[in-house]
Order: structure tokens, then sequence, then C-alpha cells
């Protein structure tokens, strides 16, 4: 197993012979294994090294361990395994209430001490596993299956706290909203697989195409919008160009006869200061619905509704 791959353990002891003891044992036993003589030494390694699990002493020069298993707790996502030969002064609750996972005493038993790291990192991978599926779960209600993009439900959700942010500090927001050109022809002649296809390749080339700063969002069947922070109309209008010349360009399909062009018609408006999140979509929808009436593959915006740009 290469170092980038084995777990990394960082050992912590101020006693060269146990140092050098259990480094070798780890090592042997398949861990990638720092040392450190004190505690400050210790943190300039968690600095640059990201550990599993740190093997600290309770005596050490200048920051004990039950000190460091607070800072690491605090600071990095480390588990601590106290190490004591103190028997009498402490117990697994208060090495616990500390923030440290396991007390071991000395002098070690090297075995117990490989099952009590094993135990650690079995409890570590469930951990992050668990966290793996939570996130996936929280991405199915908030993120639509075909195209990744964030869904209806999480639109509402953002376009509120966006006008709340807008309205508390005066700063402009806008809103891009579009539907697919034709698209219910499409799916009826060539099929729902072919629709999903548009769907998803669409999608994609919204994520490229906007910002870091912007959320995209399928809004309903065959629309999306896309929520601009930060952002005026002018602005807005270049970022729904580049997303109309884009599909208009990279989504040619062929059918047995001939290739198809897929287009857009897309609305934009800029936020009006108290404006509510229905009157904002809704301007959104008008101004869409004059790039289709406008002859599609066209981008209107408001106020100024009646001026179409290509």
């Amino acid at each position: 197993m290469s170092d980038d791959m084995r777990p990394k353990i960082l050992v912590v002891d101020d006693d060269r012979d146990i140092r050098e003891l259990v480094h070798m044992f780890l090592e042997r036993s398949g861990f990638q294994t720092f040392t450190a003589v004190s505690a400050e030494a210790a943190l300039d390694i968690l600095k640059n090294q990201v550990i599993g699990i740190v093997l600290a002493d309770v005596q050490l020069p200048g920051i004990n361990g039950l000190e460091l298993t607070k800072i690491i707790r605090q600071t990095y996502n480390t588990d601590v395994i106290i190490m004591t030969g103190y028997s009498l002064d402490y117990t697994i609750e208060e090495v616990m209430a500390q923030g440290a996972i396991d007390l071991i005493m000395k002098p070690l038993r090297l075995e117990d001490l490989l099952l009590r790291i094993n135990v650690v990192l079995k409890n570590r991978s469930e951990k992050k596993e668990n966290s793996r599926k939570l996130e996936e779960l929280k991405n199915l209600t908030i993120r639509d299956d075909l195209t990744g993009l964030f869904n209806s439900r999480q639109f509402y959700r953002h376009i509120a706290q966006e006008i709340e942010r807008s309205n508390r500090y005066y700063r402009p927001l806008s809103l891009i909203l579009m539907d697919i050109d034709k698209f219910k022809s499409l799916n009826d002649t060539y099929g729902h697989l072919f629709g999903d296809k548009i769907l998803s390749s669409i999608g994609e080339i919204i994520k490229s195409a906007i910002r870091m700063q912007d959320t995209a969002y399928r809004y309903a069947g065959d629309e999306f919008t896309i929520i601009l922070p930060e952002t005026e109309l002018e602005r807005a209008i270049a970022v729904a160009e580049r997303v109309r010349h884009a599909v208009e360009i990279e989504t040619q399909v062929f059918t047995d006869t001939r290739p198809l062009s897929i287009t857009v018609s897309i609305g934009v408006v800029e936020y009006l200061t108290c404006e509510d999140a229905k009157s904002f979509v809704n301007r959104a929808d008008n101004a869409m619905y004059v790039s289709k009436k406008k002859g599609r593959n066209k981008i209107s915006f408001a106020p100024a509704l009646t001026q179409p740009v290509k």
C-alpha cells in the first residue's frame, strides 16, 4: 500500500524509547507514522498532514496531552488516544471529557494498542460512510436527478434568501428563466429518452456557463432558471447570451432523417427593491414569453420587454 493510502498516525511522546518503539510497530502494522516530542511539534505536523489518529502521552513538556487534545478536537477532524503511566490519576471519562476517544495505560501492550487503533479507524470509516449517505440523501431532496441542477423546491428557498439579502444590503440581483423551444413536439416525435438526453445536455451547458456565485435550477419540465446575486441586468444578459449560444451550438442532435438544432428562449430581469418573489419570477416568465413570440432562440429582458437581444 502506498503512503497516500495508508492511515496516518501521529505519536506524541517525549520518551524516545516509547516513541521509537510505537513508531516501528505501527509502520510494520501498515500505518504511515509520524512522531513528535511535544504538543507544539505535533501541532506543526498537523498543519501539514491529514492525520487520522494522534497517540498522545499525558505528560509532555509545555502543553500537556489533555490540553493538546482539546486543541486538536477544536481544530482538526482527528481522533486522539491518550497514553498514560499514571493509572490512578486519570479515568476514561476524564480524558473523553477533553475530547479524547480512548485511554490506554503504560507500559503499552502493542497488540492491545493495535486493537484500539483498529476500532477507532473502523468507527471513523463508518462515520465517513454515514456522512456520505446523508449527503446523497440530502442531494436527492434538493437536486433534480436528470440534470444534477437544484430543483424547484430549492429554487424558492434560495430566491427568498437572495431577495432578503438584496433588500437588506441594497445589492443588485438578477434572474434568468429559460424554456426549451418546441420541446413538447420533440418529445412527442422522438420519445422521452430523446427528451431526457436534451434536458441532461442543457443542464451540463448551464453548469459550465454560469459563474461560481450563480445557482441553476430545473424549474419545471423543460424550464430552467438561474439566480444571479450581485448582478445587474446588463451582466445577467451577458450570462444569458452565453447560455443561449452554447445551447444552440452544442446541442445539435441527429435523428434518422436530419440533424436538429436545439434552442432556448430566455427572459432576464433585475430585481426591483421590495418586490416579492412571485412578482420577480412572473416578470422573468413574461420576458421569456416575449422571446417566444419574437420567434424563439432569443433573449428578452425587463423593463424593456419589447427589445429582445440576440
